[in-house]
């Protein structure tokens, strides 16, 4: 054995030329696998980051900006529906307070504006102009908010029927009868309503018998709400007699 080196221990014995443990040489290889597999990696990395390094971060401005910019709409939304909401308890100050002409002028005003505010502002309008005696101009508020898209279906189908309603004396009751009868299929909210109004229609036009079946249906109808039944039970004695 040259001088100054120390054998190594090996399991099977002691001297020069004893192998290192298995156990020790494995974990030694596999260190070093690693170490390159890290550097593999990170070389991989640095290579795909300066080719697409500015992708990156443009998408994150991208993802900031969309951040951002939604809780500044977010927050202008909810602005906006405080101010709404402060004009309209104004305009129904002015209803409180007797002042019916700037009440009417509050509620169009803030009936121009979307969201429910400005629907409920419609309403109000149009039942303040009818209240006024202006059948008219009820009808043509009401109508606006019949043709508005940005109502839900049932509130649309609502403000078609108070139209009709509020201009069921002028009107034709042939137009009335073709105006209602989407509102009187089954299962919509108001076809009770639109059913009565129907009837009427039927008698304005001289119709007796069609106008008995229709309130037969309303009387026989369970889900008829209870006092619309009890007119609807003294129109049909009415037209029987």
């Amino acid at each position: 054995m040259p001088p100054g080196i120390a054998p190594f221990a090996s399991p099977r014995g002691s001297g020069y030329g004893a192998a290192l443990p298995a156990r020790a040489v494995g974990a030694f290889v596999s260190d070093i696998f690693r170490e390159i597999d890290d550097e593999l990696r990170r070389e991989n990395l640095l290579q795909l980051w300066s080719r697409y390094g500015r992708y990156v971060i443009i998408a994150v401005v991208v993802v900031l900006v969309a951040a951002g910019g939604f809780a500044a709409w977010r927050q202008h939304q909810r602005s906006e529906r405080q101010a709404q909401s402060t004009r309209y308890a104004g305009a129904l100050a002015f209803v409180q307070d007797g002042k019916e002409e700037d009440a009417v002028k509050a509620f169009a005003a803030l009936a121009q504006e979307p969201g429910g505010y400005g629907t409920l502002a419609g309403f109000e309008d149009a039942e303040l102009l009818a209240k006024s005696g202006d059948r008219k101009g009820a009808v043509a508020a009401y109508d606006r908010l019949g043709q508005s898209n940005g109502i839900e279906p049932e509130l649309r189908q609502l403000a078609q029927l108070f139209s009709v309603m509020h201009g069921f004396a002028d009107a034709d009751p042939k137009a009335v009868i073709e105006q209602l009868a989407p509102l009187t299929a089954a299962g919509n909210p108001w076809r009770a309503t639109a059913l009565e109004l129907t009837a009427a229609a039927r008698l304005k036009s001289g119709d007796r018998a069609g106008a008995l079946e229709v309130y037969k249906s309303l009387a026989d109808d369970s889900t008829t709400p209870q006092g619309l039944r009890a007119r609807a039970a003294e129109m049909i004695t009415a037209l029987g007699s």
